[in-house]
């Protein structure tokens, strides 16, 4: 899922629309290699691709352009999630389908009437791509588009081709709640932590085997070359296409992680629809200095606060390191125990509200552990051991 927000930020646009120069990459993107080994899962076949504005090369050419133009491919239709095909739209807003100016072809909305390819939007195709960057969050909605196009792919008997790319947040940290049965939705749509440290590739890799994608499908994974589980986006030389109007940054996935899920919980401020979109923490009945001194007093390593105060609200800016080495879903909780302070946060969140943020936190038990009084450290404990288990379980998929 992506957070639901009120408006667009009219800076982060401009810096998406003008990403086109890119620096020299360390790492070749998937689409990369296959423009290196001449396309030679595709051809001869009719294709669909899955992807946005994020579906290019390390040399910022558009990935639809490319297969357009690719000797011996056929590429015939587009699909598009959340956000659209140039990653404008507004959060959780309805995505028309439409032609393509850059490639003549029809743009297939799975953020439309379907999250998943129709039969009929299948039509005369041989193999369906996915390339689209994900930044590395459970509750986004990108991997849940994913998954929906390998079950369709699935049900029609064709392969599914991912062109793998970065996680943004490197592929070391894993951490934060896991997923109860229940809450599994289009927000959160596989059964692993809230950051799970891997790529979109290693994730279809698990979804297909363990069964997550039903019925599975024909899967092949065209890996990058160059990345390592240790780099996160700013370690790999390639420019950040922002993923959405409230991810503009490459480091913005790190502050999505931090305070995304607070920010489902009615009465608060993350700073999204301004310039600094999941920086900041605040509430009307918040202190500045209070608040920012309890956060200080976590000791988060790479992790520091200074004090916000605008329009009636107030609370804390966030600073984060790109290599901090904090606990970022721990810190999210501490943040809902501090603005809880006071005033009962879920009291106020109600009926959908609620259960958005129990999606996207994969659970409603945090309600009664906060209002209880249970401590954070504790609460944060309890999702260690289905981190061991994940950890182990996902390393027959990893591919670095």
């Amino acid at each position: 899922m992506i957070l639901f927000q009120k408006t667009i930020v009219l800076g982060a646009v401009a810096t998406m629309l003008g990403c086109v120069g890119f620096a020299h990459a360390q790492v070749q993107l998937g689409i990369d290699v296959l423009q290196s080994e001449n396309f030679a899962v595709l051809q001869g076949k009719r294709v669909g691709l899955v992807t946005n504005q994020t579906g290019v090369d390390s040399a910022g050419r558009k990935t639809r352009l490319i297969l357009k133009n690719a000797p011996g491919v056929k590429l015939v239709t587009l699909f598009t999630p959340e956000h659209g095909l140039d990653g404008t739209e507004l959060a959780g807003k309805y995505v028309a389908s439409r032609r393509d100016k850059a490639t003549g072809l029809i743009a297939h909305s799975l953020y439309g009437p379907t999250r998943k390819p129709s039969p009929q939007m299948l039509d005369g195709i041989d193999v369906l791509v996915y390339d689209m960057q994900d930044i590395g969050s459970r509750s986004y909605t990108y991997i849940s588009t994913m998954v929906k196009c390998m079950e369709a792919a699935g049900e029609r008997g064709i392969t599914f081709v991912v062109l793998d790319r970065p996680n943004p947040l490197g592929g070391i940290r894993v951490e934060g709640p896991p997923i109860e049965s229940r809450w599994i939705s289009f927000v959160g749509q596989l059964p692993v932590p809230y950051c799970h440290g891997m790529t979109a590739g290693e994730l279809a890799r698990m979804a297909n085997a363990k069964g997550w994608v039903s019925p599975r499908c024909k899967l092949d994974v065209v890996p990058m070359r160059g990345w390592q589980r240790g780099m996160i986006w700013t370690d790999t030389g390639l420019r950040w296409v922002p993923t959405s109007p409230n991810i503009p940054r490459a480091t913005s996935p790190l502050y999505y992680v931090a305070t995304g899920i607070v920010g489902e919980l009615a009465g608060l401020e993350i700073g999204c629809g301004g310039p600094m979109p999941f920086e900041i923490v605040s509430a009307k009945w918040l202190s500045a200095p209070q608040f920012t001194n309890y956060l200080r007093s976590l000791n988060m390593p790479g992790v520091s606060f200074s004090e916000y105060a605008r329009s009636g609200f107030q609370g804390s800016t966030v600073h984060i390191d790109p290599h901090a080495e904090a606990n970022l879903c721990a810190l999210g909780v501490y943040m809902i125990a501090g603005v809880n302070r006071g005033t009962n946060i879920f009291t106020k969140s109600r009926g959908e509200k609620f259960n958005m943020f129990c999606k996207c936190y994969g659970s409603n038990s945090i309600r009664a552990q906060i209002e209880h009084g249970v401590p954070v450290a504790r609460i944060v404990d309890g999702w260690a051991s289905g981190i061991a288990r994940f950890r182990a379980e996902r390393q027959a998929y990893l591919l670095y």
